[in-house]
């Protein structure tokens, strides 16, 4: 089996989840895609959902396939999220953004009353890290905050290079709210919670790749089938972000 056999396998396990009527969060990349794309084949077959896209690309997709849209103005409150990751670690706490859509991502997840994550199994890691940690950033002073987000990283002992991410004609990649992404390459992040608050506190941050409490589980599959996961000894509880 390939890398998007196992993908989609995750996304086929996550429908296990969805049940008539429910409001959901519409996930971004290419994992999240296939669970879009296996959504619209239940709607087809009378599935009642409607869900909200974490970002325009999957907006298009959720549209290509019939699955009925609303906004978090319309339901601010959602059901459920599933989502892909860059990665994830035994606590659940997960790197997003690799496909610049972060900032939209943990709005929507914030606004879930649960949270899924579906990957393969070459996204678990041991610490947090090894993937660029996405930082969503202000065009305006860029490069001063750009040297903010060194100065926190050296404090907290990172380093690394932190690069501003650019498309092939090398001008800035432009998220769907019109900011900018840096990508820390610090190698291994033994604190992501210290990090999230020192990050959340620089003017120019807009949002940052660290998700901490917010997936409940993960569904992660391999040769040896789709497992669930869920987080050990979380640190964050799960009622500071959940509505009642």
């Amino acid at each position: 089996m390939s890398i998007d056999d196992f993908k989609r396998a995750a996304a086929e396990a996550a429908l296990a989840h969805v049940r008539p009527g429910m409001k959901l969060g519409l996930g971004t990349g290419s994992t999240a895609a296939l669970f879009v794309e296996l959504l619209g084949e239940k709607v087809s077959q009378g599935l009642d959902v409607v869900g909200v896209p974490t970002s325009e690309s999957t907006r298009e997709l959720a549209e290509r396939y019939g699955v009925p849209l609303t906004t978090l103005k319309e339901e601010p409150e959602l059901d459920l999220t599933v989502d892909g990751a860059d990665e994830i670690d035994p606590q659940l706490r997960l790197i997003k953004g690799g496909g610049a859509a972060l900032l939209r991502e943990k709005i929507v997840a914030f606004a879930s009353k649960r949270m899924i994550v579906i990957a393969d199994d070459s996204k678990l890691v041991d610490t947090l890290g090894r993937f660029p940690l996405p930082i969503e950033v202000v065009p305006f002073g860029k490069e001063t905050t750009r040297r903010a987000v060194e100065r926190v990283a050296r404090d907290l002992g990172l380093s690394g290079e932190i690069d501003m991410r650019r498309a092939e004609d090398a001008c800035p990649i432009v998220t769907d709210g019109g900011h900018y992404i840096v990508d820390g390459k610090f190698g291994r992040i033994d604190r992501p919670e210290e990090l999230a608050a020192a990050l959340a506190a620089i003017p120019g941050v807009v949002e940052h790749g660290l998700f901490i409490g917010l997936a409940d589980l993960a569904l992660v599959a391999s040769a040896n089938g789709v497992v669930t996961i869920e987080p050990q000894g979380r640190s964050v509880p799960e009622a500071s972000r959940r509505f009642a």
